[in-house]
């Protein structure tokens, strides 16, 4: 009898990361992060899951107690012909209420941003990792760039080397 592979999460083809931000982590400091459902039409869908999405330039914003994602752009499904979507539309986030109350709060109080930080799939599903943030001064990423350097350095000067 053949026995059942044990299933793990990186095995399921419908679950990989997409898209992401990178620039955010370099652009700011995050200081919380959560993952949300997002509100889109079939032809979005299709494109994302061919990794035809640019999460760059985007921002969430708080509006009427509801989460929109701004800014994000989901190219054109090509197949999808009379029946596609606009490309910088504003999508809504899902997130339930007290999520949306506690990240707008924080947002308001202390002046922070709301930043996609990646884009994936989770069981089919597509998924946006928001993150809260505060933006970084430009002597706070040259130190982050050092300190970067420096845990590099020593990880290669502690790695064994091989003769011959």
């Amino acid at each position: 009898m053949a026995q059942k592979k044990k299933q793990n999460k990186n095995d399921d083809p419908n679950s990989r990361i997409v898209c992401r931000n990178r620039k955010a982590r370099h652009e700011y400091e995050v200081l919380d992060e959560i993952d949300c459902g997002i509100q889109l039409y079939g032809s979005e869908v299709k494109s994302i899951r061919n990794s035809k999405i640019v999460i760059e330039d985007g921002f969430a914003r708080v509006m009427n107690n509801e989460v929109w994602l701004l800014n994000a752009d989901i190219a054109e499904y090509p197949q999808a012909s009379m029946f596609n979507h606009e490309r910088r539309r504003k999508r809504k986030l899902l997130l339930q209420k007290k999520e949306i109350r506690k990240f707008a709060e924080a947002g308001e109080k202390q002046g922070l941003t709301l930043v996609p930080l990646s884009v994936f799939l989770s069981r089919g599903f597509v998924k946006v990792k928001l993150g809260l943030c505060r933006g970084r001064k430009v002597h706070d990423k040259r130190e982050n760039l050092k300190k970067q350097e420096h845990t590099r350095e020593m990880a290669a000067a502690m790695k064994p080397r091989r003769l011959g």
